[in-house]
Formats: C-alpha cells, structure tokens, sequence
C-alpha cells in the first residue's frame, strides 16, 4: 500500500503541482485562473499577466500538446476548459468543465472557490453531484462515490495518459467492471482523493504570493 500511495502522489505531483511560470504549461496557475474568468484567453493576455514577451509564451505553450483553442487562437481549455465534458464544474455561476474527475477535487483548493460538480458514474451513467471547496468534499451524493487513478510512466500528453482514465463510479462495486480491465490502477473513496491532491499542491501554495495564495 505504501508503494501505491507513493506512486499516487508522484503522479499527481507531476499532473497537479500548481507551476506559476508560464513552462508550467497547462498546469500554470495563471492561465488556471485566467480560464476561471469563463472567457477565451488570448496569449497576449497571459503573457502579460506573466510580465513576458508574446513569443516566448507562444514558445512554451507549442510544447504542450494537449492545450485547447478556438478559431481564433484564443485558449479554451487547459485541465479546466469552456468546452464541454463529462465533469461539470460550477463557480461563481459559471458552468465550467474539466478534463477528468481528479481536476474538480484539485481545482476549488488552487483557485480559492467552492464548486459544485456534477458527472456521472462511469460504468452506469448515474448522476454523482459533489460540492467542494479549499477545506474538502462538503457535500456527495451518493456518499459511495469513488474515483479512479492511473500512473502512468509517460506524461508527454497528461490527457490522454492520465485524464482519460480519471472518473468518478457511484460505488466499488459500480468501479469493478472498469478495474477489471485496468488491474494497475486505484480506485478511492472521494475524500479520499480529495486529501491526496490536496496534499500535492499544498506546498506549492504556500510559496505564492499572498495576492494569489491559492
């Protein structure tokens, strides 16, 4: 067990690690909360919001193949996106979505919001309703709920090695058809989940500035 949670936390470290330099790519705490805004984001305007020149942030986000955009070049989705998903994800009276279920347990704490989720069981379509915010779950119906993990050795595309595997089951029992064909991952109970990306990014919060303490 100890060695499932170390690999557990190393992935999520390497997924959810909330960079503030625009490298960060996807994971930038920037472009995190410049998307919570509920609008397109020009490169023009995450690079000034990281004080650098438009190129070099057009240079790092060329290196991040999963990064969403629209017709105009704008960025729509980044782990948090405006295009919709399975994972439904409400704030401020915004309807939001995000890639895979970790990202609505990770993303209240990093943006300093309580959310409420709604997605649904992978294996029976069941509706899972959760509310979150930057102490833990608040709120989950129904309270069996569990969420699926992999760890996978290659990150080059975090959404297709990781995100598309990362859902949320109504129960253990709802999980064991998919675990059955996916015998290296975990499945956890939601809080669970919550305590460990908590736990990640708890570090790299303290070391924010006051003004963006997430």
């Amino acid at each position: 067990m100890s060695t499932e949670r170390e690999q557990i936390t190393s992935t999520l470290d390497s997924v959810f690690r909330p960079e503030t330099d625009v490298t960060g790519g996807w994971r930038a705490l920037t472009l995190l909360r410049l998307l919570a805004r509920g609008e397109p984001v020009t490169i023009e305007d995450l690079a000034a919001a990281h004080g650098q020149p438009v190129r070099e942030v057009r240079r790092a986000l060329a290196s991040t193949p999963d990064i969403e955009y629209d017709e105009a070049g704008r960025i729509v989705g980044a782990g948090l996106t405006l295009r919709p998903t399975p994972h439904r994800f409400e704030i401020d009276g915004l309807v939001l979505y995000t890639w895979c279920a970790m990202d609505t347990l990770v993303y209240p704490r990093l943006l300093g919001r309580p959310a409420h989720v709604t997605s649904p069981c992978r294996t029976t379509g069941a509706r899972i309703h959760l509310t979150i915010d930057d102490t833990g779950v608040t709120s989950i119906d129904p309270p069996t709920a569990v969420v699926s993990l992999v760890t996978p050795d290659d990150l080059a595309s975090v959404r297709t090695a990781f995100c598309n595997h990362v859902h949320f089951f109504a129960s253990q029992d709802a999980a064991r058809p998919w675990r059955a064909d996916h015998p290296d991952a975990s499945v956890l109970p939601v809080a669970e989940a919550y305590d460990f990306g908590s736990d990640v990014t708890a570090a790299s919060c303290q070391h924010t500035s006051t003004e963006s303490r997430c």
